[in-house]
């Protein structure tokens, strides 16, 4: 939606069941995913509501901690906390309706990828199999630590770098893995990309994890999604798929340029062809 003196509206709503055990975490995380679909389209994020399903059985203290997260990182992007909605719920949920403002001439679209373009990544991978492993008691609260930090991350210097680079599509990397995302922008652009494997960003410890057999059920849906759209070459390692396909909870940013810079690591280029995605 386009206001009187140019600008564009951008709405966008998540939330999710919690990724971590920390209730101040959690809202942080929530929030950052949340508010991140307004960065991966350039935009700067200008009010939110809250969503909330919290089970009241559980302290008032614990959702208190969750709500506080949230608005840390609500006041940290510059937006402005309007109200939002609960309901009881034994599962508990926690997310945002976010509504952002854009320069039409900084709007990032998924469709805009253009053969040439390099891909930057702006947030390592291996949210999903990290938080699996910390549910099954695999890793430590150390270990998956960085993750949890990456994770309340804003996204916002992500989407300056886009600007500075004068990019013009981008996507944040979720649940849909950054395959699956990337996949998305080739079908939306009409565009074949290269992955290139020994250039993904990785966490400490996924790999082991890996290959000592910790997977997700989303990586799996993630795959039939794509089905023979996807290729891996011989030689890529099967934990880099795995990898490749991982869903992210409040991922980076992968963004398209035709500027060479090494601010964030190049994951893959743009061609001509059929959309298609493949990992090299």
């Amino acid at each position: 939606m386009a206001l009187p003196g140019g600008q564009l509206i951008v709405q966008t709503v998540d939330f999710f069941t919690p990724i971590v055990d920390d209730p101040y975490d959690f809202g942080a995380i929530a929030a950052a995913n949340s508010l991140s679909d307004v960065y991966a389209m350039g935009g700067t994020p200008f009010s939110v509501l809250n969503i909330s399903c919290f089970d009241s059985s559980i302290p008032a203290e614990v959702w208190a901690q969750v709500l506080r997260g949230a608005y840390d990182k609500t006041v940290e992007a510059g937006a402005t906390l309007l109200g939002g909605h609960s309901v009881e719920d034994s599962q508990p949920k926690f997310g945002m309706a976010v509504t952002g403002l854009v320069d039409k001439d900084r709007l990032l679209a998924n469709s805009n990828a253009k053969p040439g373009d390099r891909i930057y990544l702006t947030k390592s991978l291996g949210t999903g199999i990290l938080a699996t492993a910390a549910k099954q008691d695999k890793i430590s609260q150390e270990q998956f630590q960085p993750a949890i930090t990456s994770m309340k991350t804003l996204n916002r210097a992500g989407a300056e770098f886009a600007a500075s680079i004068g990019a013009r599509c981008a996507t944040d990397v979720t649940g849909f893995g950054v395959v699956g995302h990337i996949y998305n922008v080739a079908r939306a652009s009409g565009v074949r990309v290269e992955l290139y494997a020994d250039r993904l960003p990785v966490f400490d410890g996924v790999k082991e994890l890996i290959e000592a057999g910790v997977g997700t059920g989303g990586a799996d849906r993630n795959r039939s999604f794509i089905g023979s759209a996807f290729t891996r070459d011989a030689k890529v390692p099967a934990w880099l798929e795995e990898l490749a396909f991982d869903p992210q909870t409040s991922g980076g940013l992968a963004i398209f340029s035709n500027q060479e810079t090494d601010a964030y690591p190049c994951i893959g280029e743009v061609f001509a062809g059929e959309p298609r995605i493949s990992l090299k």
